[in-house]
């Protein structure tokens, strides 16, 4: 089946970077610190504690046995899984501030939910094993120099093509942006598109385009790192792309489905290492795969390296049993992890130490995934909030499907994404 369909009303990216940040904003715009008159859940008379876990609806058969089945093989406390479909974020938001939230819950990392008290930190748990874990997944769950997160897995995203196509067309694996302009044109023919980036028409690019530049959302002194003349010339190459005629629009599925490429309408399609599974049962050895090309000589090729983290909710009556419930099943419990990771579409493990050994990951196009995530992997940052998302995301749709000025609608984005510095560091 395809893996990761995405949610209702909601594409798998919009999900893998807002859940965190609309928990975090429900948080901000309530009374901070109020008392949620939730009750205690305390298991008195010597019976267990009861836990809740919540998770998004994942799109592969098996994840919601196999979330269950891990719970139900813990022996300290009573676990209880909450498999959520639809609008996970908002369901998330809500649940993080009444009396029937989460214990144990997955998302991404936001600064706000730092700040709003929605989070406790998680150095005590991580602290023997944090080593094995890679940089960038720390990075992403790291606020003012505290670990308030697990990474659960890691999940990349890259472009994916078919090298019958490329060889029969003569055309190299492109190495720059305009090599992919040109690839997927060459490739375009009156039954196949060159490729596909989502039926938005690549919005998913402008984090990678970005990177590729040079530039970065926020720099490491948290100013806005995408307003620079790099930055305007990969944001308009990606409309060059759009207005090519040889990019995929109104698929029946979106890119974070396979079917495009496996269904043979287009010959390279963007999309996330969950899918390898699928695509490589349907195409076999015809699959190679390539980062987001670098901008020209002076850029550098860019993955965006997503995923889902374990956080234990500040709320929580039970906080020390549910940190205790987590460091069991993402630290202490390699099998788990691995089967999590490797058995339901393929992720990469987040510790460095299970994915050396994950003989699933060992060749072809999944061995070459892993190598490109290693060295031109990008992960989220924290301080990144839902509303400068909104805004680089508007930008975005203005440069690449209405072909309005980089500069000017860079330019807007910057006065939002600096309102919210302002309001976040002061």
């Amino acid at each position: 089946m395809p893996a990761h369909m995405p949610s209702a009303g909601m594409s798998r990216r919009d999900l893998l970077k807002r859940t965190g940040g609309l928990a975090a904003l429900a948080a901000l715009t309530a009374a901070c610190g109020s008392n949620t008159g939730r009750p205690s859940n305390s298991g008195g008379g010597g019976g267990k504690v009861n836990l809740s876990q919540w998770y998004h609806q994942y799109g592969e058969a098996g994840t919601q046995q196999a979330a269950t089945k891990y719970a139900k093989a813990y022996t300290e406390a009573n676990v209880s899984v909450q498999w959520t479909p639809g609008d996970y974020g908002s369901k998330l938001a809500s649940g993080l501030l009444s009396s029937s939230g989460p214990d144990v819950f997955e998302s991404q990392l936001n600064i706000a939910m730092v700040k709003s008290n929605q989070v406790v930190a998680l150095d005590d748990i991580i602290a023997d094993v944090k080593d094995d874990f890679t940089p960038g997944d720390l990075a992403t769950n790291t606020v003012d120099g505290k670990v308030y997160g697990i990474r659960m897995i890691v999940d990349p995203q890259v472009i994916y093509y078919r090298k019958s196509l490329l060889e029969k067309a003569g055309i190299k694996p492109p190495e720059t942006v305009d090599d992919l302009i040109s690839a997927a044109k060459a490739l375009t023919t009156n039954k196949v598109k060159g490729i596909f980036v989502g039926n938005d028409g690549g919005l998913a690019l402008g984090g990678p385009a970005l990177w590729s530049s040079g530039g970065a959302y926020l720099t490491d002194d948290n100013k806005p790192g995408f307003t620079g003349e790099r930055a305007a010339q990969a944001f308009g190459k990606l409309h060059e792309l759009y207005a090519s005629k040889s990019v995929l629009l109104g698929a029946p599925t979106d890119w974070t489905d396979p079917s495009a490429i496996v269904q043979g309408l287009v010959a390279m399609q963007w999309i996330g290492m969950w899918a390898l599974p699928a695509m490589q049962k349907a195409l076999g050895d015809d699959l190679g795969v390539i980062a987001f090309p670098k901008l020209d000589a002076q850029g550098t090729p860019a993955v965006y390296s997503g995923g889902w983290t374990q956080f234990v909710s500040a709320k929580s009556p039970n906080v020390d049993a549910a940190k205790k419930f987590v460091k069991w099943l993402w630290i202490d419990q390699s099998e788990y992890q691995e089967d999590w990771c490797l058995n339901y579409g393929f992720h990469i493990p987040p510790r460095k130490s299970l994915a050396a050994k994950a003989a699933k990951l060992q060749a072809g196009a999944a061995a070459e995934t892993v190598k490109l995530t290693q060295q031109y992997g990008h992960t989220d940052n924290p301080a990144w909030t839902p509303k400068m998302g909104t805004a680089f995301g508007d930008m975005l749709t203005n440069i690449i499907r209405k072909g309005s000025d980089p500069a000017g609608e860079i330019g807007k984005a910057e006065k939002t994404v600096n309102a919210e510095l302002q309001r976040l560091f002061g």
